[in-house]
Formats: C-alpha cells, sequence, structure tokens
C-alpha cells in the first residue's frame, strides 16, 4: 500500500487494486517489464475473471491463477508486443481460469449413488400426466408452446387472439404449479 502523497494542491492515491505487486505512482513504471505487462493489461485480466466470479471462486482468486500462469509463460509474452500480446494474454488467462473452474467443479462432483436423471424423468412423466387431465384449448396451448410454437402461431392455429393465448397459458402455467405443488 502507498500512502497518499500531495501533488500540487490535490491529494492523490494511485495504486493498481488488482496486483500488489505491479503499483504504478503517478507514471512511473516499475523497471519489471512483467509488472509492466500485468499493469497494460490488469482491465483485460480482471474483466475475465468477474465475469467466472459466480461460478465457484472470488474475483481475486481467479485474477491470481491467472497472474500465475502468466508469469509462467513470461518469457514468451515479453517476446511479443502490441495486439499479439494482448491475445496470448488474454489466451493464457482464459485457460488458467477454465482450468482453475474446473479443477474445483471436479473435486465438488456429486456422489455417484445420485441418480439426478432419473429424479428429472420422474418430474417430466408427472407434468404430461397433468398436462393430459387439463382441457382441449389449454392442452393445445400449452403442447405447442412446449414444441416451441410463438404466440402468433398459436392463435392463427386456434383461431384466436395473440392476447387470448397468451391470458390462457398464463392461467394454465398457475394452474399446473399448484398440481405440481401438491
Amino acid at each position: 500500500m502507498f500512502s497518499p502523497f500531495l501533488m500540487g494542491r490535490k491529494k492523490i492515491s494511485w495504486r493498481c487494486s488488482f496486483f500488489p505487486s505491479c503499483c504504478v505512482i503517478m507514471g512511473v513504471r516499475t523497471k519489471d517489464p512483467f509488472d509492466e505487462l500485468l499493469h497494460r493489461y490488469r482491465g483485460l485480466l480482471f474483466s475475465l475473471c468477474s465475469r467466472f466470479r459466480h461460478r465457484g471462486l472470488d474475483t481475486d482468486d481467479l485474477i491470481q491463477e491467472a497472474t500465475i500462469a502468466l508469469w509462467r509463460n513470461r518469457e514468451r509474452l515479453l517476446s511479443l508486443s502490441g495486439p499479439s500480446q494482448a491475445a496470448l494474454t488474454w489466451k493464457i488467462a482464459r485457460n488458467a481460469v477454465i482450468d482453475t473452474l474446473r479443477r474445483i467443479e471436479d473435486s465438488e462432483a456429486l456422489p455417484e449413488s445420485y441418480d439426478q436423471r432419473e429424479e428429472d424423468r420422474s418430474l417430466v412423466e408427472e407434468l404430461h400426466e397433468v398436462i393430459a387431465q387439463l382441457d382441449e384449448p389449454d392442452r393445445t396451448i400449452v403442447t405447442m408452446k412446449l414444441e416451441g410454437y410463438s404466440y402468433k402461431e398459436i392463435a392463427q392455429e386456434l383461431d384466436t387472439t395473440e392476447k387470448n393465448v397468451s391470458v390462457r397459458l398464463v392461467r394454465v402455467k398457475d394452474k399446473l404449479r399448484k398440481e405440481m405443488t401438491k
């Protein structure tokens, strides 16, 4: 951490908040080319890592993993410049983040005895039974919507308005929810 210092009359505190090792104060860069590389692409790394944060790790952890991968490939990265350096930085960081997330997902896998597919099949069968009990126009509307037809196409088929199809579909969904939660 750097303490704020005075420049002219304004109190300014400059530091790179994402990488403690790549601090830049008022445009004076460190002599280490790798720190300069990290500073140059800090926004790129932050945006990449923040996209994946919802999948199990904090953004800072993902940035750390990406930085380690970049460090391992620093010679290759520093030999390039411009767009090719940015593209390679992105590729290495993205692969590091994806590998990290895969390691986490593998360690948190469900036990082998858990069979989600069987549970899903029984729910789908139950839903089809409830749909079969609906009266004819409602059953047709739900079936066509499940098959991917638009409101306009359903309305044309049933010779009614799109608004009527929409209202009936909402009511049928409520009815199905009630039946499925019994």
